[in-house]
């Protein structure tokens, strides 16, 4: 039976929200606090939405069923009212999904394909569904906020601030075309939760160095002919800063020019945390590993394992640095901090200058170690960039360890020359 006046105006508000029905869906709302609300409950595209029309008697009974009438006449055309809402100055060109469609075509050029549909895949999957039919001037900072929160309870930390990245860029686009003039996400920083602390793995100090490099070189387990191949992968890693993960499972035919002036790996993106392709430069000791392994292994794998055509477990390299008396002293992780805090330590003089510069640049420190950069235009990097730099840097790299395995570089960690 329709509403009427006299009854909506006599509803009192119970301990719970309850609903008066107007017929088609339109119904009050009375809510526990007192304030009734009209809304009209519909199904689009099989999924049932709710529709608000304001609150009573600031809107009426004849105006909440015109606007009921409106709401219908677009479901009818195959329209979601909630979009097409009667009184919202709708414009497709202005809505979030839109304008982030044009932003991201417009950086199709200059980003790698892989990288471009990662960034698609997230707003896809974590964004679009909420602010995707807004307007961009109803996008509100405390909106933009529920998206991030919403990532952040799956505890991914890191693409929750991708995503309000992504987002503030698509704005800063809108904001140059002349679509809006705010950006929501500029003040949301003291909002997002921390970033979890850094975990350092275990290293030894410099001046222990030297003896760790002789431990692996005179490395001997109970498997026999394993000791050689475990021996060989913890140099390796050593000359190479991969990760563990990089190195148990590098193929023979990822190697290149090994005979030549400038030996190369190439690992393939699926076998990368930053899911592309890396290029490591190899030192002539890394390529001279490579080649005795190639010549001894009998499957495709250059660290074979003891079972048939597999790789070295996740676990060889750390149990031989257990054995080498290195337990909650040194981790294979660990490599890769000794060899940055290295990297990152050189000096050279100025020249005619009393000033001293870093001889290693930090972005090829950065790209040697894989590392991701949270600026995802930057992270999409031609993967050869810095490959000439960064062989020389290997190199120095392979002949400081071996100085230091002789007894003569333990501590010189400044190179004047």
């Amino acid at each position: 039976m329709p509403l009427t006046d006299m009854k909506i105006k006599k509803a009192n508000p119970a301990e719970r929200n309850y609903k008066l029905p107007d017929g088609e869906g339109l119904f009050v709302l009375v809510k526990a606090n007192g304030s009734k609300l009209w809304q009209m409950k519909y199904r689009y595209r099989g999924k049932e939405k709710l529709l608000s029309f304001g609150a009573y008697p600031k809107v009426g009974i004849s105006a909440a069923r015109e606007l009921k009438r409106i709401a219908k006449g677009a479901l009818a055309e195959g329209k979601d009212p909630m979009v097409h809402k009667p009184g919202r100055d709708y414009s497709a060109e202005k809505t979030f999904r839109v304008v982030a469609t044009n932003w991201h075509n417009n950086r199709l050029g200059s980003i790698k394909p892989a990288h471009a549909k990662r960034v698609w895949s997230r707003l896809e999957r974590d964004v679009l569904p909420v602010l995707g039919d807004l307007l961009l001037t109803e996008i509100t900072p405390p909106i933009v906020l529920g998206v991030i929160k919403k990532i952040e309870e799956r505890g991914a930390l890191d693409i929750s601030r991708r995503a309000k990245q992504c987002i503030g860029q698509v704005f800063q686009f809108a904001i140059a075309s002349g679509l809006c003039e705010l950006d929501p996400t500029s003040n949301l920083g003291g909002a997002l939760k921390p970033k979890p602390r850094v975990k350092h793995m275990a290293k030894v100090l410099t001046s222990e160095l030297p003896e760790l490099l002789r431990k692996i070189e005179g490395y001997r387990d109970e498997v026999g002919r394993r000791s050689d191949v475990t021996k060989a992968a913890l140099s390796f890693a050593f000359l190479t800063w991969v990760r563990t993960s990089e190195l148990r499972f590098a193929e023979k035919n990822e190697f290149e020019g090994l005979d030549g002036p400038t030996p190369v790996w190439r690992i393939p993106k699926e076998r990368m945390k930053m899911e592309r392709e890396h290029l490591v430069p190899l030192s002539s000791q890394a390529a001279s590993i490579v080649k005795v392994m190639i010549a001894r292994s009998d499957c495709n794998y250059i660290f074979p394992g003891t079972k048939p055509n597999k790789p070295i477990s996740e676990n060889t390299m750390i149990y031989g640095l257990y054995r080498l008396g290195y337990h909650s002293r040194q981790t294979v992780h660990g490599f890769r901090s000794l060899a940055s805090t290295w990297a990152n330590e050189q000096l050279v003089p100025l020249p005619g200058a009393s000033t001293w510069m870093r001889k290693y640049d930090k972005d090829w420190v950065e790209m040697q170690l894989a590392h991701s950069d949270e600026d995802e235009v930057r992270d999409a990097y031609n993967s050869a960039e810095y490959l000439v730099p960064r062989r020389g840097m290997m190199q120095d790299w392979a002949d400081y360890l071996d100085q230091c395995r002789s007894g003569e570089g333990a501590l010189r960690l400044v190179d004047a020359a």
